[in-house]
């Protein structure tokens, strides 16, 4: 690498984690010999290079590496607990949406169920060192033991057990129903936002960026590599009511058991994906008693059935 390559580097980066990776004492190291007033004299652009340089490091040394990249933001270990920082300052207003979400969830779902939805800490901007733009974080509690169902799904090849999704179908429903009645509509229940605890039967919602107030709102963005998973309605561009989660709840669902639905299960489902919006159940309360009865008349009385994932 030369002084060139280094400060070609240094000047594309917008956080730590665009320069810090593998050994990034090392890292740190080589960009800064690279582009050292005493090895680059006179050069203006290394100065800079050499200046932003230690800012992005003393950065890294506040958050630590990142420790998870969703669909717009970065995610960094923090004292207080998870650090959501965006990547670019344009998804500013994604990211502010879910703070507006999260805070009115804490203000307005019963107590019992906020166990539902992660915890809003604070939403502070960060400024970058060069260019000035800022960029919207969101400070969450940290989930600790929680897997996604993306990840439950890449760990069963051949599917859930369906009466293991049982009890997540539920938790997810509730969850829905909970944000519901405050007024939220996720917009994005898709595998990487619904996240579960195996042993504790836990349920957590996340990612709210593309969330919407009142009953029925525009998606502000959809996530492109699920785009097959909308109802056509959403992707034309019309109103993404509430029935909307519970489409995309239901294909998560489906995806996770892979075929292996027993009928009235898969009735069950597909009552739950008609093509026509208005004739979509959209009361996930609702939803779930009706689910209930389905589960009781296949499995009989609910019990405890321990859940873990294989390593």
């Amino acid at each position: 690498m030369t002084s060139a390559d280094a400060i070609a580097l240094i000047e594309a980066a917008s956080e730590p984690g665009d320069l810090f990776t593998g050994d990034a004492a090392r890292r740190y190291r080589r960009l800064a010999q690279l582009t050292h007033p005493d090895v680059c004299p006179g050069d203006r652009r290394a100065a800079e290079a050499f200046s932003k340089l230690a800012v992005l490091w003393r950065r890294r040394a506040e958050h630590g590496p990142a420790i998870a990249k969703g669909d717009i933001a970065n995610l960094y270990l923090v004292r207080q607990g998870v650090l959501k920082l965006a990547r670019d300052p344009a998804d500013n207003d994604l990211m502010r949406r879910e703070a507006d979400a999260l805070s009115r969830l804490q203000d307005q779902v019963d107590s019992r169920l906020l166990a539902f939805f992660p915890r809003l800490l604070a939403s502070p901007r960060h400024r970058d060192p060069r260019s000035g733009a800022e960029r919207q974080a969101n400070v969450l509690d940290q989930l600790t033991g929680f897997r996604t169902l993306a990840e439950v799904r890449a760990a069963f090849p051949g599917g859930v057990d369906p009466r293991d999704a049982a009890w997540m179908w539920r938790r997810l429903l509730a969850a829905i129903g909970a944000a519901h009645r405050a007024g939220v509509v996720h917009g994005a229940v898709l595998p990487e936002h619904v996240m579960i605890h195996p042993a504790e039967h836990g349920l957590v919602l996340v990612d709210w960026c593309y969330s919407t107030t009142g009953a029925a709102g525009r998606l502000p963005a959809i996530v492109a590599r699920y785009r097959d998973w909308y109802p056509d309605e959403v992707l034309a561009g019309h109103l993404a009511g509430q029935d909307v989660d519970i489409w995309l709840a239901t294909r998560c669902m489906a995806d996770l058991v892979a075929g292996s639905m027993p009928p009235p299960m898969a009735s069950f489902a597909a009552g739950c994906t008609l093509v026509n919006p208005r004739r979509r159940p959209a009361d996930a309360w609702e939803l779930l008693a009706e689910f209930d009865e389905v589960l009781d008349r296949l499995y009989g009385p609910r019990t405890f059935r321990p859940f873990a994932i294989p390593a």
